[in-house]
């Protein structure tokens, strides 16, 4: 399939109801089919409809973006949506009056070991690290 870079041209699609039209009244008149006259602008019409058809599907058929099947394009619309929704709800959370009132208070508070001198902070160390077991 060749891919078009040309914009898709409507008209096309837009002829195929009335070529259509042109066989139905062909085959429905009075006098019929009868005459080697009307068999030839039937057989016209209606080749002329498939023409017309057959090119409007190797047009449509060469259209960028069709490479995916229906359930990969639900995937990736799937995947699109969820990538949204984590975004939206990143973006709330930063947003959060809360969180910016927890990051305050958390950031006021001073650190445990502030208030020990290094030889109380070396002997706090060594003694969690000869207990066995911490909670």
């Amino acid at each position: 399939m060749v891919m078009s870079t040309e914009p898709l041209p409507t008209n096309l699609y837009e002829s195929l109801l009335s070529k259509l039209a042109i066989v139905l009244e062909l085959t429905q008149k009075s006098d019929g089919i009868v005459t080697p006259q009307a068999k030839r602008a039937l057989l016209q019409a209606t080749n002329d409809f498939k023409n017309a058809i057959n090119q409007a599907k190797e047009l449509a058929a060469s259209l960028p973006g069709g490479e995916m099947l229906v359930e990969e394009q639900d995937e990736v619309i799937a995947m699109l949506e969820n990538l949204r929704d984590r975004k939206r709800c990143a973006m709330f959370f930063i947003s959060s009056p809360l969180l910016v009132e927890l990051l305050t208070q958390f950031s006021s508070q001073p650190l445990a070991a502030e208030g020990l001198s290094a030889q109380d902070a070396k002997m706090e160390i060594d003694s969690m690290a000869s207990t066995p077991f911490h909670d």
